[in-house]
């Protein structure tokens, strides 16, 4: 975070900056009634906008949709449903833009400044009855106070909505940045990992928006890791209504510093609700690089530790089994000396050493077990090869995660 930035964490998530309305609904796409499955967010006014979409070349057809839609940097609204995921069906396309239309006669926009996102079984085609006949209900239900009910209805495995919000200045403006994401499983780092959806009231130009996610993304949404799994709809988006009233900000102007920070922590806060709720998940997993060569270092290492099936069952089963972090560290690329590496194991319970200069030392197996059955774990890992640093986020593997998804689409 930049030094002297005061970020003040609240309530309302998506719905939390100014200008911003939202709700969600089961409108009968999934099974299960008591599951939302629709949601649109509205602003007030026509918003700068950026996003950034899954690096997986087999691509949902709302990711082609919002791509075409955000080609000029506005969006007025957002329409997301759950349950299907609108990926490779031959009608996808032709039902993405109809989601959007739908979208733009409750907003009173252009469907092109709509944004569309869908997520659930790939495959199915999605049906458009159902979202037709709800549109009358999710336009009357759009409130400021909305965020909580559109967060649950984009949800799928996800055990908890998962929202976020900080409230911080520009000179004497005070501005907001909040914002929703749903993820749980099909997780892997490179963008964007899952859908997340952001509103901010700055008022900033487009290039600076788009430049600003895109560096919030790196060091957040990119070092999650679940189950090594990309998947096909990952999309993050942000909308800017401007109406804090700040002085536009430029990326070399003031105030972007204060903007960048404040997206970075909301960004980090929902990396973290997802990586622990990860599905099946019991703990939520950080390792923690420091001491590397360079950043790449970092991120290559830490990454590869989190990604490690060997290193998440061991951590579910409270193993202080610190050679799989070792064999995790070696086999990742990066160019480090191993004879140097420490390893600490961490979390309230406490701390324990494991591994000093590449190697095994004595330590209490009955209190690393005790430090590792805590929900939250810390794998430190200290190279003494320079200044760079990274932290990437998981969970354990247990045997849930396997019972989710071998039935998942019944």
């Amino acid at each position: 975070m930049k030094r002297g930035i005061v970020l003040e964490y609240i309530n309302g998530g998506v719905c939390a900056a100014k200008g911003f309305k939202a709700y969600g609904l089961h409108c009968g796409i999934r099974k299960n009634q008591n599951k939302k499955d629709l949601m649109m967010i509205v602003a007030d006014n026509d918003c700068v906008s950026a996003a950034v979409y899954t690096q997986n070349l087999v691509c949902g057809a709302p990711i082609t949709v919002t791509k075409k839609h955000l080609a000029n940097g506005i969006a007025r609204a957002v329409i997301c449903n759950s349950g299907i995921a609108n990926t490779c069906s031959a009608d996808g396309i032709e039902k993405a833009e109809a989601m959007c239309s739908l979208a733009a006669a409750a907003a009173g926009c252009s469907a092109e400044d709509v944004i569309v996102a869908s997520t659930g079984v790939i495959g199915v085609p999605v049906p458009l009855e159902p979202i037709k006949a709800a549109m009358d209900e999710l336009k009357a239900g759009l409130s400021y106070d909305g965020g909580t009910s559109a967060a649950e209805a984009i949800m799928t495995t996800d055990t908890v909505s998962k929202q976020c919000a900080v409230r911080f200045k520009i000179g004497e403006n005070i501005c907001t940045v909040g914002g929703m994401c749903k993820g749980s499983g099909m997780i892997n780092p490179n963008m964007a990992t899952m859908l997340c959806f952001l509103s901010t009231d700055v008022n900033i130009d487009a290039s600076s928006l788009d430049a600003a996610l895109h560096e919030a993304v790196k060091n957040t949404f990119n070092m999650v890791y679940i189950d090594g799994d990309t998947s096909t709809n990952d999309m993050a988006e942000i909308m800017a209504s401007g109406l804090a009233g700040n002085d536009k900000i430029t990326a070399k102007s003031a105030g972007y510093g204060e903007f960048l920070a404040a997206l970075k922590a909301v960004l980090l806060e929902l990396a973290k609700m997802m990586a622990k709720d990860g599905e099946g998940a019991t703990k939520l997993i950080e390792c923690r690089v420091s001491g590397a060569p360079d950043e790449e270092s970092a991120r290559k290492i830490s990454r590869s530790v989190v990604s490690s099936s060997l290193v998440k069952t061991a951590m579910f089963g409270a193993d202080a089994n610190w050679g799989r972090v070792m064999c995790a560290l070696g086999y990742c690329g990066a160019k480090v000396d191993i004879n140097k590496v420490k390893i600490n194991f961490i979390s309230d319970a406490g701390s324990i050493n494991v591994c000093q200069n590449g190697a095994g030392v004595d330590f209490d197996e009955d209190i690393a077990k005790q430090i590792l059955l805590r929900d939250e774990i810390i794998i430190d890992i200290k190279l003494y090869q320079g200044e760079a640093d990274a932290v990437a986020y998981g969970c354990d593997l247990t045997y849930d995660y396997v019972k989710i998804n071998g039935d998942y689409r019944s």
